[in-house]
């Protein structure tokens, strides 16, 4: 069975979905002077780790996928591109190993199984953190965490900015998700309304048959300002973050035994987010914001 990217996505749905905004909107640098949107920190900006001496490495090989906009992905021509394929580049210029650096591309499917063959020294790919897979695997602390959002029909008049305002509303969400599961327990009191798909779900705020949805920010915030929403709907409070519902975020998975390895990793994610450079990454790939 395909090992699930984060915990809270259906890799088929969010893949399909994702593609055919990049046709709809094009080129996501093009976007990013539309919006500044911040990335919350997720290192403390007191917090120094030290920079492992890397001088005997030979080289270090990322393993990704090609196919999960806007983090990986082939651009207009051919080349690989996206937000961890640009991370794993500034890593390596952080690190001093520029030279030393490759990335590779692969079926989603065949990361875990190239890695523990050390066909490959790190994946950078959106691959969830699991129980399952800490028994076989390092990771690196997250670096970008996939919050859950509100959106909701402009139409609708709500009393007031915040969730609690939707309260005997009708919200929208995917059904057998860890959305629905979230909505339930953080949200009892609204009026959730199953959907067999995220396209039905999305369909039936447009038309006003849900007032609201409750759903992946990643997608919605790129499907409200697509052309696909015909402007129908907006972004409402939040974001909303839980490992327990929606995982640990999106980190480097690596050999379990490479622990220098994975100690300079994180040494150049901390620096990386000090120095503001993981913000001009995020800025290139999410012009419209998660947060």
């Amino acid at each position: 069975m395909m090992q699930s990217r984060l915990a809270s996505l259906n890799l088929e749905g969010l893949r399909s979905f994702l593609l055919s905004l990049v046709v709809a909107l094009g080129a996501f640098p093009a976007l990013a002077q539309q919006a500044t949107p911040s990335l919350p920190l997720l290192f403390d900006s007191r917090e120094r780790l030290a920079k492992p001496d890397l001088s005997a490495l030979v080289r270090l090989r990322f393993l990704t996928s090609m196919d999960f906009p806007p983090f990986n992905f082939t651009d207009q021509n051919g080349k690989l591109a996206g937000f961890n394929v640009d991370l794993a580049r500034e890593i390596c210029t952080e690190l001093e190993i520029a030279d030393k650096c490759q990335i590779q591309a692969l079926p989603f499917v065949d990361l875990k199984d190239a890695l523990g063959a050390s066909q490959g020294d790190a994946v950078i790919a959106g691959v969830a953190v699991t129980a399952e897979l800490r028994r076989q695997f390092a990771f690196s602390r997250p670096y970008l965490m996939l919050p859950a959002r509100f959106v909701r029909n402009v139409k609708v008049a709500v009393q007031g900015d915040a969730a609690t305002a939707l309260a005997g509303h009708t919200v929208g969400v995917v059904k057998g998700t860890a959305h629905e599961a979230m909505l339930a327990s953080y949200f009892p009191k609204v009026k959730a309304m199953p959907f067999d798909s995220k396209d039905a779900l999305l369909a039936a705020l447009k038309e006003g048959k849900v007032e609201a949805a409750f759903a992946d920010s990643l997608q919605l915030s790129f499907w409200v300002s697509s052309p696909a929403s015909a402007k129908c709907c907006e972004l409402f409070d939040g974001p909303y973050l839980s490992e327990q519902f929606l995982g640990e975020g999106m980190t480097v998975m690596l050999r379990q035994k490479d622990d220098v390895l994975t100690a300079a990793l994180d040494h150049a994610l901390a620096a990386l987010s000090r120095s503001g450079r993981l913000q001009e990454i995020y800025l290139r790939y999410f012009p419209y914001g998660l947060y």
